[in-house]
């Protein structure tokens, strides 16, 4: 009996959970952001991999969108003054932007390595 290959890792599952994009097993970040230099389970390079400034992009309009629209409904019901609105939606900011930095630059290594995808080429040579 034939034994069938390793199913891949679902690339929400890995990228949330920080794990490696091709078995879901290994550890993807060795520091906060830092890349591991490689699965210690499957042995899958990680050097390759850079998602660039690609989840800052997507941290900042769903941050902004989250943090404008409390802000709104606040102001709109309450009217605080200026100072609350800066104690309470800094630390909210500061808080949403590094708490989902690490899971989507996880998301997107694994978007990344799913693909197949690369640095950009011309197909004419020029």
């Amino acid at each position: 009996m034939a034994t069938a290959a390793p199913r891949a890792a679902s690339i929400w599952k890995a990228g949330l959970k920080g794990r490696c994009p091709a078995c879901g097993q290994g550890r993807l970040f060795a520091g906060f952001l830092t890349l591991a230099p490689g699965c210690e389970h499957c042995g899958l390079d990680y050097g390759h991999f850079d998602s660039g400034d690609g989840p800052a992009v997507f941290i900042m309009l769903i941050v902004g969108f989250i943090v404008a629209g409390l802000a709104l409904v606040v102001e709109t019901m309450f009217a605080p003054p200026y100072w609350v609105h800066l104690a309470l939606w800094l630390p909210l900011t500061i808080a949403l932007a590094v708490g989902l930095l690490r899971p989507f630059k996880g998301v997107l290594i694994a978007l990344q390595h799913r693909h197949d995808a690369g640095e950009g080429r011309r197909r004419d040579g020029g």
